[in-house]
């Protein structure tokens, strides 16, 4: 199995447009690297791609891997694109993928419900890029060789389908982990997730690697920073830190265990940081945009 890091930073990337904190600040400056918005690509031959979560940086994204780019004149190596959720930063990025090329779009009901509610998706020709709704624990192929099987983590609907009954930890189609498999390797994929109970654990055995939710250092890491009103847990992640925290609740997996979708908050960011080194002594890794993980 091949994976590559496209985007390591959670919505809006490192800098954030509009955010003037010190991760932002040290990104701009060239202290610290630049990171695009939550991607990743995976392949079982290291030719037919299958990219999870389309992100609003995915133009710059492809131009970046070399492995991407196209072998002839109109052409691409991306067989297709796996959802995880609806949230604008995993499915803006499909509206670039707009010029007339094959591939696939999979995604749950409540995924294709999201892309058929709004007609800007139609610039996506139907008669050439298949919409395919895929289900909980029944496996497809994404990609030849690979093999995903969706399944369902705790996690609130997108933000722009709130409403005044909000389950933060709701258990459904509208956030799921995606567990890749090839031939000899097994790798689970989680970008977004509110909770981690002992069932979810359970999921988490026997595999090579799991790349997982590094949003916030803290729940209240916004408020402490001033950037934002919302925790961790209100924005539908846990912290990687605390009681509960994904340190804490994911320390007996004996695979290896990386990090994705991270905050522009997150102290992590910093090179010198002590809660980068608590991280890297518990055992996990770090993605950063270009990172090329072999299970």
């Amino acid at each position: 199995m091949h994976i590559v890091v496209l985007g390591a930073a959670a919505g809006g990337g490192l800098p954030q447009w509009n955010c003037g904190c010190q991760n932002c600040s040290d990104a701009r400056a060239g202290l610290i690297p630049v990171s695009t918005q939550s991607s990743i690509a995976v392949s079982a031959d290291g030719q037919n791609w299958s990219v999870l979560n389309a992100s609003p940086d995915i133009g710059s994204q492809l131009q970046r891997i070399p492995q991407l780019h196209p072998k002839t004149l109109r052409d691409t190596p991306i067989s297709s694109v796996v959802l995880t959720n609806g949230d604008i930063d995993h499915i803006v990025g499909l509206l670039t993928l707009r010029e007339k090329t094959a591939f696939t779009v999979f995604a749950t009901q409540s995924g294709q419900d999201i892309l058929e509610s709004n007609s800007v998706f139609e610039v996506l020709d139907r008669q050439i890029v298949d919409r395919t709704r895929i289900a909980l624990d029944t496996p497809f192929e994404a990609a030849p060789g690979l093999t995903i099987t969706p399944f369902s983590v705790p996690g609130k609907v997108a933000l722009f389908l709130e409403g005044d009954d909000l389950d933060l930890k709701a258990v459904g189609e509208q956030t799921v982990g995606l567990m890749l498999e090839t031939a000899d390797k097994r790798v689970a994929y989680v970008p977004g997730c509110a909770d981690l109970p002992d069932w979810l654990l359970d999921v988490f055995t026997d595999l090579d690697a799991l790349l997982f939710d590094g949003t916030v250092w803290n729940n209240d890491e916004m408020q402490q920073t001033g950037t934002g009103k919302k925790t961790g847990a209100r924005m539908g992640h846990v912290a990687m830190n605390g009681d509960g925290g994904s340190l804490e609740r994911l320390s007996g997996l004996q695979c290896r265990k990386i990090y994705v979708h991270i905050n522009n908050t997150n102290p992590v960011w910093q090179p010198d940081s002590a809660e980068r080194a608590q991280v890297l002594e518990a055992g996990w890794q770090i993605a950063f945009d270009g990172m090329e993980i072999t299970p």
